[in-house]
């Protein structure tokens, strides 16, 4: 469906994509600017077909980090909402948000009325137990994951919250992280989708996807109408088509944009320093009218009417 000259598409909601065949392909944004870069990004892959992002991630990582914190929960959601309505005003995808371990069950039920309140399309949050460390931090982290029966507690009452039923609630499955294996992952997916999840996500992080792969093929024999979220941060190699081919929905790209951000902004301002001045860092640096031209959009009716 096109645009007319003056009023843009609205974007379809997760639950559209999700219901359309094909990958669904997320990529983190974690501030204005980063979700205009990932809105405009247009790719060509080897076939010659046209590929785009569809959506955004709403990372606590890059959440965190961009503010100078740990990615321990430190973060309220409210304030983690202003972030979004910053985003929602700059661009427009299907978001879903990384919701850490969702807190108590009564406090994961006031989450999920917030985030519909603020126009997110869904949230995921992870089977761990206690102060929340990042999973690929991996078990010497300390890190532990949540009895069954609470963690569907905690699905069950998020599944209550919803005003809107489009509204997605995900399982993020610990266990191949912690060391427990894949016949503890289905037994923990099989449970969390009995207690009222949407979707499951698989987390790993070995540096092959071999794991992520025979999972996602087992489940699909059982749940094939369920929504499989991966995340392939570690084991990179594997390709977005492949990970679909094995049963995977939706491929989120985690913390890349952050990630690049921090190199490039690393690495300009040693430069300035080692030579005293900028002109060395121009090559690392985006041309300054782009900067200026992003924020003024050309608003065809207004042009008209000044015109006119």
């Amino acid at each position: 469906m096109k645009a007319s000259p003056n009023k843009p598409v609205t974007p379809p909601d997760l639950l559209s994509l999700l219901e359309q065949p094909g990958l669904v392909r997320l990529m983190e944004v974690h501030d204005p600017i980063s979700a205009m870069i990932v809105a405009g990004a247009t790719g060509r892959r080897a076939d010659g077909q046209p590929a785009t992002f569809d959506g955004f991630w709403s990372s606590s990582l890059t959440d965190s980090t961009s503010r100078g914190y740990p990615d321990n929960e430190v973060l309220s959601v409210r304030s983690r909402l202003d972030r979004l309505s910053e985003i929602f005003a700059a661009a427009r995808r299907p978001l879903l948000m990384d919701g850490d371990t969702g807190g108590q069950p009564e406090h994961f039920y006031f989450m999920v009325r917030d985030l519909e309140l603020a126009g997110v399309d869904g949230v995921v949050i992870e089977d761990k137990a206690g102060l929340k460390q990042n999973s690929l931090l991996g078990p010497g982290a300390g890190q532990r994951i949540a009895d069954v029966e609470e963690f569907q507690h905690r699905l069950t009452a998020g599944g209550a919250a919803r005003v809107n039923p489009r509204f997605q609630v995900i399982a993020r499955l610990e266990s191949l992280i912690l060391g427990l294996g894949a016949a503890d992952a289905h037994r923990r997916a099989d449970a969390y989708l009995e207690a009222g999840a949407t979707g499951i996500l698989i987390h790993s992080k070995a540096k092959r996807a071999e794991e992520v792969v025979a999972f996602a093929r087992e489940f699909k024999v059982k749940h094939s109408d369920v929504p499989l979220f991966c995340v392939p941060t570690t084991y990179n190699r594997i390709t977005d088509d492949e990970l679909y081919s094995a049963g995977c929905d939706v491929v989120i790209y985690a913390n890349h944009m952050l990630r690049a951000a921090y190199r490039s902004m690393d690495q300009l301002a040693r430069c300035v320093l080692d030579h005293g001045r900028a002109y060395e860092a121009e090559e690392i640096c985006e041309d300054v009218t782009r900067l200026l031209n992003l924020g003024l959009p050309i608003i065809p009716e207004l042009e008209a009417r000044r015109a006119g």
